[in-house]
């Protein structure tokens, strides 16, 4: 499996991906998957990244990562995934213009303005 998802290029390495099969961010056909799983073609597998959660049929096998036009034939993705990560990304694009979330780590007055709206502001006394 961790191979595979490394050949497709779901994951920069091969230990990245044995790790999200690892903490479950692999499920394949409903199931979560381990690393050593062997993938068969029309396997369904549910694949949680940093690029999103996608939802993907596997065509065809491969133990060698090549170019990223072949990468991309080994799978299918279905609509309804394509369609999910889409939206998400848009959503985040609005929050970011909106200003609702900052790039990079909060300043000192964001990280009072969190607290406090979590209620865990202890005033001194």
């Amino acid at each position: 499996m961790d191979k595979w998802l490394w050949a497709a290029r779901f994951f920069k390495t091969r230990g990245l991906a044995a790790d999200a099969c690892e903490i479950g961010r692999i499920e394949s056909n409903g199931h979560r998957a381990k690393a050593a799983r062997d993938v068969r073609v029309g396997d369904r597998l549910r694949v949680t990244s940093e690029g999103g959660v996608f939802e993907i049929e596997v065509l065809l096998l491969s133990e060698v990562r090549g170019p990223a036009a072949v990468a991309q034939t080994l799978y299918r993705e279905s609509a309804e995934s394509k369609a999910q990560r889409e939206k998400v990304a848009e959503e985040r694009k609005m929050m970011l213009m909106a200003g609702g979330v900052a790039e990079g780590r909060p300043s000192k007055r964001d990280r009072r303005q969190i607290n406090k709206l979590r209620g865990r502001i202890i005033p001194f006394r």
